[in-house]
């Protein structure tokens, strides 16, 4: 399921860059892919054009047709700088990228390494089942005796 996640998070990101970091919750990221890519979109695509165009297919003639080969490479940079981020992080690369890699928070998942409730006996982030921890206490006490 991480590998598909991953892959969906990266083509996603390769049409609209920001949205595969929303589909995997990485709310930061996704605000700033997306503002870069309305940042550029803003600067360097021919707005008057588009605005004045009659229809779609006349606004996209516009963009073809006014913008150059370094703004289309700048587009493109974005888009798969983006993708690849998002598919790196859906499966969870770099390792320390978690909240927990520092040592603050709460009990880190063993499966996905994410944050754990600890009041669930479960993993809400990858639904992997967990052993409650009373339980994992006790049974280490009885194998020390």
């Amino acid at each position: 399921m991480t590998w598909l996640r991953a892959l969906v998070a990266g083509g996603v990101s390769l049409f609209l860059p920001g949205a595969g970091h929303a589909l995997i919750r990485d709310w930061i990221r996704a605000l700033v892919f997306g503002g870069l890519f309305i940042a550029a979109a803003v600067i360097f695509l021919p707005t008057g054009e588009i605005a004045a165009a009659d229809s779609v297919s006349d606004s996209m003639t516009a963009v073809a047709t006014e913008t150059d080969t370094i703004t289309q490479f700048l587009f493109s940079f974005i888009a798969l700088f983006a993708a690849i981020d998002a598919t790196f992080r859906g499966l969870g690369f770099p390792p320390g990228s978690n909240a927990n890699a520092d040592g603050e928070g709460g009990p880190s998942c063993p499966e996905c390494g994410k944050e754990l409730d600890e009041d669930l006996t479960f993993c809400h982030w990858c639904t992997t089942r967990l052993e409650p921890v009373a339980d994992a206490e006790a049974e280490a006490d009885v194998n020390a005796k």
